[in-house]
């Protein structure tokens, strides 16, 4: 049994559809990225890279190339699943934004991603926290992932 942490974050910005967990959120804004912007998938891939031993995302998904430009972070979760052979155990996540409001989606973010890692809905946690005011508030989404995998 391996564990792993992830981290991503990514500013808000108006006119872009928002991604958390691969389900898309009503939102005004977006999360700015080269990919989907999906901070939350890129959360769940660092930590599973992390726990196999295989580096961040970075190393797989840069920034800097071309041919990922846009694409959906459910592509780069399937093909973290093939780098790193893992039998994901349990995932616990937490999103932390001020807006918009993500309690009402916890259950379609649960379900997207036990079906998406093939787990049952009850090896899934996902939680939201508002900074009421600091750090990010009201510019950008931070999520954090942890795993367990075997």
């Amino acid at each position: 049994m391996k564990v792993g942490i992830g981290f991503d974050v990514h500013p808000l910005k108006k006119g872009i559809p928002l991604y958390l967990g691969g389900v898309k959120i009503p939102s005004d804004r977006g999360l700015k990225g080269h990919s989907d912007g999906d901070a939350l998938l890129h959360a769940v891939i660092d930590a599973l890279l992390g726990a196999a031993g295989k580096g961040d995302k970075g190393k797989y998904f840069p920034d800097t190339d071309p041919a990922l430009k846009g694409i959906s972070s459910v592509k780069l979760l399937a093909e973290t699943m093939r780098i790193t052979k893992a039998k994901v155990v349990n995932i616990d996540c937490i999103m932390f934004a001020e807006k918009p409001r993500l309690s009402k989606y916890y259950g379609k973010i649960q379900a997207k991603l036990a079906a998406l890692l093939k787990l049952k809905k009850t090896a899934v946690s996902v939680k939201a926290t508002r900074p009421e005011g600091l750090g990010l508030a009201g510019s950008g989404i931070g999520c954090f992932c942890a795993c367990l995998i075997k």
